[in-house]
């Protein structure tokens, strides 16, 4: 129809799209907003900078390698504080240097706290450790130096190096000892040990007729620390001794009663002048000796035995004719040799 108008889709376009929003002014107050919504920001940016550069300053100061080792020691990992303590190893046996002997030692070192670190001479810094180990108190002084910086802006603190110090240990009569829990050899009864500090190392000899006690040397510092065992018999040898004594003694009366004999080849022996009626010889041990054994040039002696014999008989008195009981107790003294090979023992009586 001609009155109708037509629609194209420019017209629809044209409705469709939506008038252009008025643009904002840009006033003053706005300006003065914005600017000190980015100071603020860049102020709390700063702040935040300066707060992780203190940390990390703190984290990285003159106490952080001491701190460093002394995680090392605890973890048990030897390489680890080698590195941190930068130290030079003395002639020895290393065996106290790592794993389980090495957290062992720390296993008896309680309370450690690292102290604030103090000026000391040529730009280094002496950081304190204090400790406990068996209810006494002890310290440790690292000497601590800056040997370059990290991103510029934060020192690198490195240990002064030195030697490590070193326990000596001794054990009488033996080429074998524990230290720390491990077996380790001990040449001609000596040792030398590097060792890290501060440790706590303890050294003992066990053994069934051998022995020595624990002894615990604590190292709050280089330099070396003697530790010295002293092998003792047990009472498992000296019992050993004793029963070895007895048999020996109990055999020999045996023999001297069946050979009819005043003065046998044995400790104890009697002399008359009467005369002993034929079949009549008795002789009985009636106190066996104890056994002590000492350390003696390198060897182990038992003291001489002691014991006491009786004899019984019957005796003519060769002016009377006299037939008399005699029964007497006599005292008797001897020494042996002993000889110890692993669970063997050799008692050798020295007779006249």
């Amino acid at each position: 129809m001609a009155d109708e108008e037509s629609v194209t889709g420019e017209d629809i376009a044209a409705d469709e799209r939506t008038p252009a929003d008025p643009e904002t002014p840009v006033t003053a107050p706005n300006i003065r907003k914005i600017t000190l919504a980015w100071l603020a920001a860049l102020v709390l940016a700063i702040i935040a900078a300066v707060a992780a550069i203190i940390l990390v300053q703190a984290a990285s100061g003159p106490a952080q390698p001491v701190r460093a080792y002394l995680s090392a020691l605890q973890a048990g990992d030897g390489a680890r504080a080698l590195g941190a303590l930068r130290a030079q190893v003395p002639p020895g046996s290393a065996a106290m240097l790592d794993g389980a002997p090495l957290r062992d030692s720390m296993s008896r070192i309680h309370e450690l706290k690292v102290g604030q670190p103090h000026p000391a001479a040529d730009g280094r810094q002496d950081v304190s450790v204090t400790f406990t180990s068996d209810g006494a108190s002890y310290s440790s002084d690292f000497l601590v130096e800056q040997t370059g910086t990290d991103w510029l802006f934060f020192p690198r603190w490195s240990i002064v190096p030195g030697p490590l110090p070193t326990v000596d240990a001794s054990v009488i009569n033996s080429s074998r000892a524990t230290l720390n829990g491990a077996a380790v050899n001990m040449p001609s009864g000596r040792n030398s040990f590097p060792v890290f500090y501060p440790g706590s190392y303890v050294g003992a000899l066990p053994g069934e007729y051998f022995a020595a006690d624990a002894k615990t040397a604590v190292v709050a510092g280089r330099g070396s620390q003697p530790l010295s065992l002293e092998t003792k018999a047990t009472p498992a040898l000296n019992a050993a001794i004793a029963q070895k004594a007895k048999e020996f003694l109990d055999q020999c009366a045996q023999t001297a009663s069946s050979q009819q004999r005043l003065q046998p080849d044995c400790p104890f022996s009697y002399a008359t002048g009467n005369r002993i009626v034929d079949g009549t010889i008795a002789w009985s041990v009636t106190q066996y000796p104890s056994a002590t054994v000492t350390p003696f040039n390198g060897q182990w002696a038992v003291a001489p035995l002691s014991g006491k014999a009786k004899l019984t008989a019957q005796q003519i008195d060769l002016f009377t004719g006299k037939v008399s009981e005699l029964d007497v107790e006599r005292g008797f003294t001897f020494t042996v040799r002993l000889d110890v090979s692993g669970t063997t023992i050799t008692l050798t009586p020295v007779i006249g």
